[in-house]
């Protein structure tokens, strides 16, 4: 899953997937490990539900998600408020 996610990530491709029980598509914003070791990804939500209402931004564990797959739609700008160098990361495997 983990290169799936770096070549999303390096292609700037949207992403599908279940997470929380909530079908999502989102643009990947980095990969890496979390301070305390686990793996995780940065994303940006564009379309599906919300565990928490205005919350575009999350950082999921990459155990947690289900059902991924690349999607054909890319994006050329940073989501909003993108900033490189995540400081919930210890270790970044691959960022736009």
């Amino acid at each position: 899953m983990i290169d799936t996610l770096i070549s999303a990530i390096e292609n700037r491709q949207e992403i599908k997937f279940t997470y929380s029980g909530s079908p999502r598509i989102a643009q990947p914003a980095a990969v890496g490990e979390s301070s305390k070791g686990s793996l995780v990804l940065r994303c940006y939500q564009t379309q599906g539900e919300h565990v928490t209402p205005g919350h575009e931004w999350d950082l999921c564990s990459i155990s947690d998600i289900e059902e991924l797959e690349i999607t054909t739609d890319t994006f050329l700008v940073d989501p909003p408020d993108y900033k490189r160098g995540d400081r919930n990361l210890r270790r970044i495997y691959a960022q736009l």
